[in-house]
């Protein structure tokens, strides 16, 4: 149908099919900018989410580790009540040479006897009839947050002349007279100064006393003679840490 009215104020005639294409195109043109969006937003909650799952996996790493150290403590008291005795913090030859730690003592006590049975505990740890055996890695004597080769331990404790472990002569409890709760069993190390499980190494009071690094945010777990474990904080005092390890220093400070 004709109209009378001028070329500028006629409608355009309208096709179908063009109508169509500028739907589509802008129902696409939604779904990408929808589809951009979740994108970006994604990856700003996956952001936001990245410390809380890192700080959930370090906890559930520092609980681990207090289970093998609650382990090793209940191995302990297990030794002690079968010898009648705490292990020494090292055996020794005829001569006074270092054989093994106090850590392949306590193997039977944590469900590793084969290994022990193994072992020529007459012959040094790195003796050749015995290195292939003490670079087993054992679960209990590895913290999950280290980074330490197979074989290796974080787990120490304090040699010294006044702590339960004065060397290869081996102490009862009745001889910690400050109480099982008050003394220092074995603690961890930062890896730098890790150890072969099997080697008669352990922290000396000097060596304990300037490790600061911690092994865990803020601190490290610690075993304690009574079997509990706890957590040492990194600003505690030197004093503290001394009265801790030894065994008859009167203390009467819990970290």
């Amino acid at each position: 149908m004709s109209t009378n009215l001028p070329p500028q104020y006629q409608l355009p005639s309208s096709s179908p099919s063009s109508s169509g294409t500028s739907v589509v195109t802008i129902v696409g043109i939604v779904l990408a900018c929808l589809f951009v969006c979740f994108l970006v937003c994604g990856g700003i909650l996956a952001a936001l989410a990245l410390p809380a799952v890192s700080a959930a996996r370090e906890a559930a790493r520092r609980m681990q580790c207090s289970n093998n150290l609650k382990q090793i403590a209940l191995a302990l008291h297990n030794y002690e009540s079968v010898y009648r005795s705490l292990p020494p913090a090292y055996t020794v030859d005829a001569d006074g040479n270092r054989l093994h730690s106090w850590r392949t003592l306590l193997l039977p006590f944590i469900e590793q006897k084969t290994l022990y049975l193994q072992l020529d505990l007459t012959k040094p740890w790195n003796d050749p009839v015995n290195v292939n055996l003490t670079s087993t890695e054992i679960p209990t004597f590895r913290c999950p947050s280290s980074k330490i080769t197979p074989g290796m331990t974080t787990y120490q404790i304090i040699v010294a002349p006044n702590s339960p472990f004065p060397g290869s002569t081996p102490l009862k409890f009745q001889d910690i007279k400050d109480g099982l709760s008050k003394t220092l069993f074995a603690v961890e190390t930062d890896d730098a100064d890790a150890v072969p499980w099997a080697e008669p190494k352990d922290h000396s009071l000097q060596s304990f006393m300037s490790s600061m690094n911690p092994s865990h945010l803020g601190g490290r777990n610690a075993a304690f003679m009574d079997g509990s474990v706890r957590f040492l904080s990194v600003d505690m005092n030197s004093q503290t840490a001394s009265g801790l390890i030894t065994i008859n220093g009167n203390d009467d400070t819990l970290p």
